[in-house]
């Protein structure tokens, strides 16, 4: 069976068994060509609540359909690769967390939403990359114990000087293989391009780039854009589906380096043994985590998320 076929019968059993499929941006080409919707997790998680089928399968990694699951608890959710773990989310558990709130009293505590449910039920609010300065700005608390990411938190502490904001010292491992020199070698290289990067980067990194934001954010702008030349900061595979989407420009990696392997755990035969329903893992939560992520995340939407 090649490329063509094996998406052919994923898209016709999807139909026969009236599944959704969902894929991160961060997926690859193939896997997002039988998708009904793609693009980055919360975003995906709202399309899975509207969407009017019953089954859910997550093409990306475990937070994103446990955050899936959150919204749509009457569902049932699956994610196409049990192994794909997002390595960020395992830097902070509850224990240490409760620990960090004891160092930090009366501290609202900000969760990135890339982060366990069961840390989810413990903070005050979520924020997704695209939102958190928003989100951000609306809190009226002024004392902030941002979590787990530190470049995004110290991103949005240079942006936002009236509060105060602490951060935990985690990140992204993928975002923080790039360097400054990346972008130096690579703007010597293709002096006309536009750097765009993700804010889990390190600060040596957003500091040099003509734009810093959300994996969508990244991708619209590129869309929009007159410029005809990129460098992209942020998982590799981005790089591909802008050159899909916009033949007529150019699109470089800003390192080679910076490649999620979690992500590219799920492989188009994963999507076809979950859609045959011989693969896969469903996700369960039970009410109380489900009760307890959700008020974190309601929050964010109240605050404009």
């Amino acid at each position: 069976m090649n490329t063509r076929e094996l998406q052919d019968e994923i898209i016709r059993l999807k139909k026969e068994k009236d599944i959704c499929i969902l894929a991160h941006a961060y997926q690859s080409q193939d896997i997002l060509e039988v998708a009904d919707y793609t693009g980055d997790s919360y975003g995906l998680s709202l399309k899975a609540a509207k969407a009017p089928q019953k089954t859910i399968i997550m093409c990306g990694v475990r937070f994103m359909a446990e955050t899936v699951k959150v919204l749509s608890p009457d569902k049932d959710v699956y994610i196409a690769n049990e192994e794909a773990l997002c390595p960020m989310a395992q830097q902070l558990d509850v224990p240490r967390l409760r620990q960090l709130k004891k160092q930090y009293p009366g501290y609202a505590v900000v969760a990135y939403i890339n982060t366990t449910t069961a840390l989810k039920t413990e903070v005050d609010c979520v924020v997704t990359s695209s939102s958190a300065k928003r989100i951000l700005e609306n809190m009226e608390e002024k004392n902030i114990l941002f979590v787990p990411d530190m470049n995004l938190g110290g991103y949005l502490k240079k942006q936002l000087p009236d509060k105060n904001i602490e951060l935990y010292r985690g990140g992204c491992p993928t975002h923080m293989r790039v360097r400054a020199n990346d972008v130096k070698r690579m703007k010597e290289a293709h002096p006309d391009a536009k750097v765009l990067v993700h804010p889990e980067c390190l600060e040596e990194v957003t500091k040099l780039a003509d734009y810093a934001g959300s994996t969508t954010g990244i991708m619209n702008y590129a869309k929009e854009s007159d410029a005809k030349e990129f460098i992209i900061g942020t998982e590799n595979s981005i790089v591909q589906h802008l050159q899909f989407a916009c033949p007529d420009k150019k699109f470089y990696m800003l390192s080679k380096e910076c490649v999620c392997h979690n992500m590219k755990a799920t492989t188009l035969m994963d999507v076809y043994h979950t859609v045959k329903g011989d693969g896969g893992l469903q996700i369960t939560l039970d009410d109380d985590l489900i009760k307890g992520a959700r008020r974190a995340i309601d929050r964010m939407i109240a605050l404009g998320g």
